[in-house]
């Protein structure tokens, strides 16, 4: 009796701790986007004006990025890179581009096994996934035919390599 009371008491700690963590761990803990596509309930107008109030300050008003976004600074960081056809965003995955958003460059760089500070910064503490989505959909609906279809041939490779 005591041995079965004492297995109770241990299975309810490890449940108490779980719920503790998990009402306690930081948002950005949340690795992998509920959706890790692009959805289909998009709102381009706040992705636009979302995008103004949060990346133009670094990636540039008009997606131009910063200048010679190629070259590392003094501390080892490469400037913010355009998000229009000259840059590499649209190289990348939905689910890569959300991440680096969400998490930031660090965190989601550390995912894919690289140690590099990027130097951008994670918003999500202050932006909801919905919110991370809009900004995405609105840079890509920048984009040309060309650089929309590799883009989505990106995001096909990476959800085959996950598994969907």
């Amino acid at each position: 009796m005591m041995k079965r009371m004492m297995v109770i008491a241990a299975a309810l700690l490890a449940l108490g701790a779980g719920v503790f963590w998990w009402g306690v761990r930081p948002s950005g803990m949340d690795t992998k986007p509920v959706t890790p596509v692009m959805p289909d309930n998009v709102d381009l107008a706040e992705g636009k004006a979302l995008y103004a109030e949060n990346c133009a300050s670094c990636h540039g008003a008009n997606l131009e990025g910063q200048p010679d976004w190629q070259s590392r600074d003094a501390d080892g960081r490469l400037p913010a890179p355009p998000h229009d056809e000259t840059g590499h965003t649209w190289h990348h995955s939905d689910r890569v581009l959300f991440r680096y958003t969400k998490l930031g460059g660090r965190d989601a760089l550390a995912l894919q096994g690289v140690d590099f500070d990027s130097g951008m910064p994670g918003f999500g503490d202050q932006l909801s996934d919905a919110q991370i989505w809009n900004i995405l959909a609105y840079i890509q609906s920048t984009w040309t035919a060309r650089e929309r279809a590799a883009q989505a041939a990106s995001t096909e490779a990476d959800l085959a390599d996950e598994g969907g």
